[in-house]
Parts: C-alpha cells; sequence; structure tokens
C-alpha cells in the first residue's frame, strides 16, 4: 500500500502552527500551518472581532475540494496575503462536512448575492454574524475580470472602517432576505401533492436530458442518483419507456465513462464534459452509496446483470479503500496527489507499456482510448499532457465486436490487466484521505451495502453493513443517547444535525430488511423519535437542520432541495412512510404527510428539483405492500418466500420477518412488540408462510413462492 498525503494534503508543514492545530477536521489541519491566523468557528472568534472591531472572514471548504487547495496555495499560504487577513479581519476556517449548518446558511448567503455558489466559499461578516460580502474562490492577484485577494482585502478593510453604515445596511437586508429564504414558505393551503407533480418533475427532467450521452443538462454532469430512482419509479408507475431509457443510458455512460474509476473502481465526483469521460477526480462516500443504490434499483428493475456488476463493483472500492480498521466507513479522497489534479489516475502510453508488456498495453489503449498525446489536458492551461484518463465510451460487446474478440476473452483479458495495473497504482502517492467518519454519510452506506446485501444474495455486505452501525452506536453516541455527527481519532463530538438522524434511520431500515433483525427496526423508531423531538418546526412543519439546542447560527435552517445529497426532509417523508407501514402506526403517517404540505408550494413549482421528496410521495400514493414471512430463520421454504419479496423492483412493498422461536407462536416476540398486529401471523401448518397486505387489507396468507409472486405481481399491473 502506498502513502497517503499529509494532512495538508501531500505538503509537508511549514512554519508554526496556528489556532487549528489542535482540530479534528482533516480540512482544517491542512491550514493548520498558514501564515493566517486562523480561529475555528466558535464564540471565541467571534468574541475577538467585537474586542477588537474587525469583521470576520470565513472561509468554507473540505479537504478533498480541489479549488480549496488552489486558494490555499496562491492565498492563505502568502505571506501578503496573510498579512491582510490577519491586520484587517478575524480569519475563520469551517470544514463544511463537519458544520454543514454553517456552510447551509452561508452558501444560501453567496447565491442570494452572487446568483452562485460553490466551494471554496468566503463570506466576510459582522461580528454578530451578518454577513454582507460573499463569492466563492478569489485568486492571490486580480486577472481575467476576477478580483484578486491582494486587491479586494483593503477594499473590504476601507469599507468597514471607513464606511461602515453602508456595510451595516446591507447585512441588516442580507439577514432579513435569509431569514425570509431560509425559515421556507407556510404549508400550502392547497395540500398534498399527487400525480400531477410526478408527471412534471419527469417532463422537466425530460427537457434537460440528453439523449446522446445520457444525464442531465450540459458540462458539467453530476451523477444526481435520486433522479434515476425518481425515473425508475416513474416508469413502473405508468409504463413510461422513456423513463426507463433516460435512466439505463445514463447508467451505462456513467460506467463506461472516465467518471468511473476502471482500475480501481467507484465514481469520481463529476464530469467536467459531457460525455463522462473527463473526471473531476475526488471521491466522496455519499456518491458511492446513492450510487450503489441506483445501479441495485435498475437491476432489480430490468434483470440486467451489468448493473449487478458496477453495485458489486463500488461496494469492493469502498470496502477496500474508505473502511476504518473497526468497519465504519470513511468520508472522501482527494482529487489532487503531488500537487496535481488527477496524477494518480492518469496513465502515459509509455507508463502503460512498462506495466502490462506490449500486447496487453495494446489491448488497453484500444479498449479505454489512449494515445501518445493523451486525452487529458491540464484545466489551467488547457494543453494535453500525453497523460490518459482510460475511459470506454461503449460496451463491451461493442469493443469485443470491434477487435474481433469474443466478449468473455476481452473481459477475461482486461480483468487480469487491470489487477496488474491497480497493483501498480497502488506504488503511486495517494491521494490524500479525508478519514473522519460522518454519522450522516454512514447511514447512506449502511443503507445502500446492505440493501445491495439483501438484493444480490451477499451476506458479507449485509454484515459489513451491521459492523459500520456497531461502530457508530459505540463510538458517536453520547453518554445521554446524543447522536453525534464526527468521529475522528478517538473523538466523536459535534451534535447530530437532521441529516445524522433521517440518513442513519434510512440505513437502519434497509439494514432491518437485510438481516431481519428487529433490534433495526427498533433502533429506526428511536431515532425518528428523536429527530421529531429536536428537530421539528412545530409551526410551520417539517424539520430544521439544526437542533432546538443549536444556538450559534443566526437563523434555523429548513432544507428541502435535493442537490448533490437529498435532503433531510425528503429521506425523512419516506422514513416515517415506511414506518408507518411496517409498525401500522397512523402518527407516523400523519408527520410525513405534514412534511409533504409543508413543503408542497416550492415543490409544485419545480418538481424536478426534488426528487427525493418525489419518491416518498410515490410511496404514499401507492399501492403500498407490506409483506410478512413467519417461519423459522433459514429454513429453505423460509429462504424462498424472502427471496421472491427481494427479487423484484418493489419500491412501494415493506417487508417484516417473524421467526418462529419459543414465545413466536404466542405474539410475545420482540416483533410483535414493535408490530403488534404480526402476532396473530403464524406458519400454517408448520411451513413459513407470507401475509401480504395491501392498502389496509390483507390477502389469504400463502406458503407456496409461486403464490406469493403472483400476489406481488399484482401490485405492478395494478389489481
Amino acid at each position: 500500500m502506498s502513502g497517503r498525503g499529509e494532512d495538508n494534503a501531500g505538503r509537508p508543514p511549514a512554519g508554526r502552527p496556528n489556532r487549528l492545530i489542535g482540530e479534528k477536521s482533516p480540512y482544517l489541519l491542512q491550514h493548520a500551518y498558514n501564515p493566517v491566523d486562523w480561529h475555528p468557528w466558535g464564540e471565541a472568534a467571534f468574541e475577538a472581532a467585537v474586542r477588537e472591531d474587525k469583521p470576520v472572514f470565513l472561509s468554507i471548504g473540505y479537504s478533498t475540494c480541489h479549488w480549496c487547495h488552489v486558494m490555499e496555495r496562491e492565498s492563505f499560504e502568502d505571506a501578503e496575503v496573510a498579512a491582510l487577513l490577519n491586520e484587517g479581519f478575524i480569519p475563520v476556517k469551517v470544514d463544511r462536512e463537519e458544520r454543514p449548518d454553517v456552510d447551509s446558511v452561508y452558501m444560501t448567503v453567496a447565491q442570494m448575492i452572487t446568483g452562485h455558489g460553490g466551494w471554496p466559499l468566503t463570506v466576510v461578516m459582522t461580528p454578530s454574524k451578518d454577513p454582507f460580502f460573499a463569492g466563492t474562490y478569489f485568486p492571490r492577484e486580480s486577472t481575467q475580470g476576477r478580483i484578486g485577494m491582494l486587491d479586494l482585502l483593503p477594499r473590504l478593510s476601507a469599507l468597514w472602517r471607513e464606511r461602515r453604515s453602508e456595510a451595516l445596511n446591507s447585512a441588516g437586508q442580507i439577514s432579513t432576505a435569509l431569514w425570509q429564504s431560509l425559515h421556507g414558505p407556510a404549508p400550502d393551503p392547497a395540500g398534498e401533492l399527487g400525480e400531477a407533480s410526478l408527471h412534471e418533475a419527469y417532463r422537466q427532467l425530460s427537457r434537460v436530458y440528453d439523449p446522446l450521452q445520457g444525464g442531465f443538462g450540459r458540462a458539467p454532469k453530476f451523477p444526481t442518483p435520486h433522479n434515476l430512482r425518481f425515473l425508475l419509479r416513474y416508469w413502473r408507475r405508468t409504463g413510461e419507456d422513456g423513463a426507463l431509457q433516460m435512466v439505463e443510458r445514463t447508467l451505462q455512460a456513467m460506467r463506461q465513462g472516465g467518471v468511473c474509476d476502471q482500475v480501481g473502481f467507484g465514481f469520481h465526483r463529476y464530469s467536467t464534459d459531457a460525455r463522462w469521460l473527463l473526471p473531476h477526480f475526488e471521491k466522496m462516500l455519499y456518491d458511492q452509496a446513492l450510487l450503489v443504490q441506483a445501479y441495485v434499483d435498475a437491476h432489480q428493475a430490468t434483470g440486467r446483470a451489468e448493473y449487478a456488476e458496477t453495485a458489486h463493483e463500488i461496494i469492493a472500492y469502498v470496502l477496500r479503500d474508505l473502511r476504518h480498521d473497526r468497519g465504519a466507513f470513511l468520508s472522501a479522497e482527494d482529487a489532487d496527489s503531488e500537487g496535481r489534479e488527477g496524477k494518480y489516475y492518469l496513465w502515459t502510453v509509455e507508463e502503460l507499456g512498462g506495466v502490462l508488456g506490449a500486447d496487453a498495453s495494446r489491448l488497453v489503449r484500444a479498449v479505454f482510448n489512449c494515445d501518445r498525446r493523451g486525452n487529458f489536458a491540464e484545466e489551467a492551461s488547457g494543453e494535453r499532457t500525453g497523460e490518459n484518463v482510460l475511459y470506454m465510451g461503449r460496451s463491451w460487446r461493442d469493443a469485443a465486436e470491434s477487435l474481433g474478440l469474443a466478449e468473455t476473452e476481452l473481459r477475461a483479458r482486461w480483468s487480469s490487466a487491470r489487477e496488474t495495473l491497480l497493483e501498480a497504482r497502488e506504488k503511486r502517492v495517494r491521494p490524500h484521505l479525508d478519514d473522519k467518519v460522518l454519522a450522516d454519510w454512514n447511514g447512506l452506506m449502511i443503507g445502500a451495502i446492505a440493501r445491495a446485501g439483501a438484493a444480490l444474495g451477499r451476506p458479507d455486505y449485509v454484515r459489513a453493513a451491521a459492523e459500520a452501525y456497531d461502530f457508530v452506536q459505540a463510538e458517536m453516541v453520547g453518554p445521554d443517547g446524543t447522536l453525534l455527527h464526527r468521529y475522528r481519532e478517538g473523538e466523536a463530538a459535534i451534535p447530530a444535525f437532521a441529516d445524522d438522524y433521517a440518513f442513519l434511520t434510512w440505513g437502519l431500515l434497509e439494514l432491518y430488511e437485510a438481516a431481519l433483525d428487529p433490534a433495526y427496526l427498533d433502533g429506526a423508531l428511536q431515532l425518528n423519535d428523536r429527530l421529531i423531538e429536536c428537530f421539528w418546526d412545530e409551526e410551520r412543519g417539517g424539520l430544521f437542520q439544526t437542533s432546538s439546542a443549536a444556538t450559534d447560527l443566526p437563523v434555523r435552517n429548513r432544507e428541502i432541495y435535493d442537490g448533490a445529497i437529498p435532503s433531510a426532509n425528503s429521506v425523512a417523508m419516506l422514513n416515517m412512510l415506511r414506518l408507518a407501514r411496517l409498525t401500522a402506526d397512523p402518527a407516523l403517517e400523519a408527520k410525513a404527510r405534514a412534511i409533504e404540505t409543508a413543503f408542497a408550494e416550492p415543490v409544485r413549482k419545480v418538481p424536478s428539483a426534488y426528487t427525493q421528496l418525489l419518491m416518498a410521495v410515490d410511496f404514499r400514493l401507492g399501492p403500498s405492500r407490506e409483506v410478512v414471512i413467519a417461519g423459522p430463520p433459514g429454513s429453505a421454504d423460509t429462504e424462498e418466500l424472502l427471496q421472491v419479496v427481494r427479487s423484484g423492483f418493489r419500491p412501494q412493498a415493506v417487508l417484516l420477518f417473524r421467526p418462529v422461536a419459543e414465545g413466536a407462536e404466542d405474539g410475545h416476540d420482540e416483533l410483535s412488540r414493535i408490530a403488534p398486529y404480526t402476532a396473530a401471523m403464524v406458519p400454517i401448518e408448520g411451513r413459513a408462510t407470507a401475509y401480504v397486505c395491501r392498502e389496509f387489507a390483507c390477502e389469504r396468507p400463502v406458503t407456496d413462492p409461486g403464490q406469493l409472486r403472483a400476489l406481488l405481481a399484482g401490485e405492478e399491473d395494478g389489481t
């Protein structure tokens, strides 16, 4: 195994440390030796701003962010820029992954002021946290119409000293608009959403779909798996073949493109071009988790093995490179190594020949579009470097046909070559690994890998998901039972956000349906109860991002937009609907519907921006199925019935398992405590039995897998 980058993205520390040296965040530690007198976010920083009568210069990023590294090298490591920051401001650094609440509030500010956002995020504010300036990346010196730090900082400092009333007036207006924006609309008097919103979301996605290359919009292209998962549900509901075609073309194009790491597996963050060929090279845990869900969905919906194969590949990458030695999942890998983006992943023709030999090298070059000029160009200059991103751009069948080979032979030869390339690549300096453990992202991966384990017949995946949850339980829950957001190097800290509770609940629901241990279902219920208790907006419905105990932000945000990661509200709505069906608790159904009405107004306007929420709407519209299997654990007849339920694409079905054990026959087992309606559901004539209920009415129990398959098939044909 080769060495990882250091805490400051592979660069050795220089100079004396600043206040960030005592932090756990890899991103903050990357800046711990900057000459900038950074403060971590906290009251001490704002007290210093009051005491010294200075504005706060807030910089937000994350450890695997390429442009954050660029701004650090250009400006934050520069003595002249540092002097301006230290003299005129209180500089504050925030890791957006540790403090998504801070990032969300001030990203909204940047979008309000500039019309766009991104990282690094730069905000200047008063000591009372009211912003009056925002932007993203700034170079050291002004260039090509973009103001540089050496010009910007003196202007902002002079504004504060000489025209403070202008700054304060601007801050007041921005803060008022911020409160109105983040507080959100009142509940929609028109009530819940219906099929019309599903149809409109499909139409909107169709208009921006790229029929040639797959994906949505122009470059850059992001995976956005919840768009694809929504479209699969829309196809299933309506029979609209166009929705399925959009999903399949996109999933295939991504897998064949350079946005997929062809050698080591897993997906890069996004494609810089429209063809999925040239990626932005960072790898995020949440992308892997959400893409596993999308590929498993597609496999279940179509039966095509290639989607299951891709899910296996993503999981192989995560288990190999993003797993803590005690089972939890780590956050991300950087785009950069040795100071260059993508260096770890690129190959010259000479390197391929040296590693593989002439014959294998020729094959790889032909399949993966490599040449001596290279297909990779430096972003700054646009000049080709002679290096190649491996990408296919076509199917294995088409590639084999063009080379005059059988597909099986081509795949076998590539498999051998890939292992050789991976072994050689491991000897390079690896990109920096952000090794913090986040509760929310672990929830996503727990759910994804557990669901893949159940759907693809891999109990080892289910065990890996359970080990990750065991870690969270052991290390990221405080003495009072409060979930904590971040763990690193033996320290768990930062009170959890709504995303942590919602995503971990989602993970436990998938883990329950995979492992069928009622402790996971009980854990999901407890997390959901705590989520409602601490985050519910009693005035307007829905969930705040921060708990009622949070006091260090000027406004509590309610997030609903399903961006790179789905919102906590969207995920929680579907969680609550599933829990309501699993436990027959109408109060949970009512809470889910309250989330829907709380945000119905913006969703009606642009439903394609809320596809995770629309998956919950699709579930609520039904028809739903509750399937209870009662039988001996591990018996052949039990496993046959479970396999029927797991083999198809049934996103509106929930599964419970009632094991035959001591006490099970008289209704005193653990499952019947959680879901009392299951107490009377027992095996018939000693055989495992399936009980299927639909829309509050139950079918005749069956013991034959074919009969169960027929009952569930009625869900697809609308009977």
